[in-house]
């Protein structure tokens, strides 16, 4: 167990917060969890692109410049986690450390000086807890996490939510530098190292799960040149061969050009050509069927492993729609309730839509608090950009498109195109969904108590809504009107019972 973090400065926020810091090759990253939970929101997250690598392969040692950067803001981070109250401050450091001559000794000046224990990770410890934030953020990834720090990519083996093989090679941009302008020699190198990695070829039709910075930028940059409506990394996907044209596509341009399409420090497009020659040649090699783009890697992964069991196997949209609905409740928790109340609606349903639509039960009152014009539009708003992870693009859109129903459709034509994402026929699912989450609503005016004595059922070419006990007292036109729309919808005649 890691010491208490002593927190003593006046004003801190006093909560159990966790912080863990990166020293990466390329980046320092400071990011503090909300505390040892699931799902934990992100209190802060900063990086610092210090190049602590950028020398190793001529020298050994750290980059001196990159080094008096690292202390410096290391010192900022340490006073930053104190003042947002975190009692857990855990340091990880990567490749650039555990292969620099001299990386002991930055590690005992760090360990000296704040008093704090420095993790080195070995490459296998890196990839595993890599892989850890992949399936933390993707519980069903299936296939190959590569994660591409400065000085190594660390590859690993991920399926039925376990970590397979783990493999480090030293194929990081910063490495690779000084190859950059001889394309034969670095597809000669990439693809000697890639070879002693036997099993990468058994994953022969899996998915490709990207990490680390300069993939995010590649992912940046495609989201600007192709229009991508969502700018969201996590599970952004391409197939294969999208991804083959978009990297033979940035090899060609200037940095100059790739800044003017994604707007990217010029620190991190120095390392995204490269970047995208290491995954052209990864593709080549393993033949993966996609490549999925996680923003979770080894500090999530981190946090992740430090759970218990029960947490881990928790679903992370679920339980996080959980939470930010009881943050924003009006009179308790009916998200389940309306869950429950509209199952007779959907006898056939996917496992996956069924999620979805719990998802989208949990979440139906999320904008009650803002104004009556614009409750549609802030509900679909929070669907798509929502921190969350375990839902993919189509899924954000699915609960979207839910919402804009719940709400009574109303919306920009900008803002609704995210929606275009999601299958058309994917659209008359969630039009109902969010048509009986408004019946409900009128109903019960949000009560959970309020649904005893209603429910729905299909019945023949009805659809049937029955009012018993107190819930017979609920009749309104409002009540008529908005179960013929929901009928409507399935192609049935709304049909009111009572007693």
């Amino acid at each position: 167990m890691a010491p208490r973090f002593a927190v003593a400065v006046e004003g801190a926020v006093r909560r159990d917060a966790v912080a863990v810091v990166d020293i990466g090759s390329n980046s320092l990253r400071l990011v503090v969890f909300d505390g040892l939970k699931r799902p934990a929101q992100t209190l802060f997250n900063e990086k610092v692109l210090c190049g602590l690598g950028r020398s190793l392969n001529k020298t050994g040692k750290l980059d001196v410049e990159g080094v008096e950067m690292a202390r410096a803001n290391m010192q900022r981070f340490v006073a930053l986690a104190r003042t947002l109250g975190a009692t857990r401050f855990d340091v990880l450091a990567t490749a650039a450390v555990r292969d620099a001559a001299d990386g002991p000794a930055f590690v005992q000046e760090i360990e000296k000086r704040y008093n704090l224990r420095v993790r080195v990770l070995s490459g296998e410890e890196e990839g595993r807890l890599s892989a850890m934030g992949v399936l933390a953020g993707m519980p069903e990834a299936s296939g190959i996490v590569g994660d591409l720090g400065g000085g190594s990519i660390e590859l690993i083996e991920i399926g039925k939510g376990a970590v397979g093989r783990a493999a480090t090679l030293p194929l990081g941009p910063l490495r690779l530098a000084d190859l950059a302008d001889d394309d034969k020699k670095l597809k000669d190198v990439i693809d000697r190292l890639l070879a002693t990695v036997p099993w990468l070829t058994a994953a022969d039709g899996g998915n490709f799960y990207a990490v680390g910075g300069s993939w995010r930028a590649l992912a940046r940059i495609h989201m600007a040149e192709s229009q991508y409506p969502l700018h969201i990394i996590q599970n952004y996907t391409l197939s294969r061969g999208e991804a083959e044209r978009f990297v033979d596509f940035v090899a060609k341009q200037t940095r100059k050009s790739l800044d003017g399409i994604a707007g990217l420090s010029k620190k991190r497009l120095e390392v995204v050509p490269l970047a995208g020659r290491v995954l052209a040649r990864i593709m080549k090699r393993m033949d993966p069927k996609r490549i999925v783009f996680s923003a979770w890697g080894l500090r999530e992964g981190h946090h992740f492993s430090l759970l218990d069991p029960a947490e881990r196997a928790a679903d992370p949209l679920i339980t996080a729609c959980l939470e930010t609905a009881r943050a924003n409740t009006r009179f308790g928790d009916i998200g389940d309730a309306l869950f429950a109340w509209m199952n007779p609606l959907f006898p056939k349903e996917r496992p996956e839509q069924k999620r979805l639509r719990h998802a989208a039960a949990l979440l139906s009152d999320i904008a009650w608090n803002d104004h009556p014009d614009y409750r549609a539009e802030q509900a679909v708003r929070h669907a798509l950009y929502m921190p969350v992870a375990g839902i993919d693009h189509a899924g954000r859109a699915f609960v979207a498109a839910t919402l804009h129903a719940r709400y009574g459709g109303r919306g920009t034509v900008e803002l609704l195109a995210p929606l275009e994402l999601l299958d058309e026929s994917e659209l008359p699912a969630a039009r109902v969904i969010g048509l009986a989450l408004r019946l409900a609503y009128t109903i019960s005016g949000g009560v959970p108590a309020a649904l005893h004595g209603t429910s729905l059922a299909l019945q023949g070419h009805e659809v049937q809504l029955s009012l018993n006990g107190d819930g017979a007292q609920r009749f309104g036109e409002s009540v008529q009107r908005r179960l013929d729309a929901l009928a409507k919808a399935v192609g049935r005649k709304g049909v009111m019972k009572r007693p």
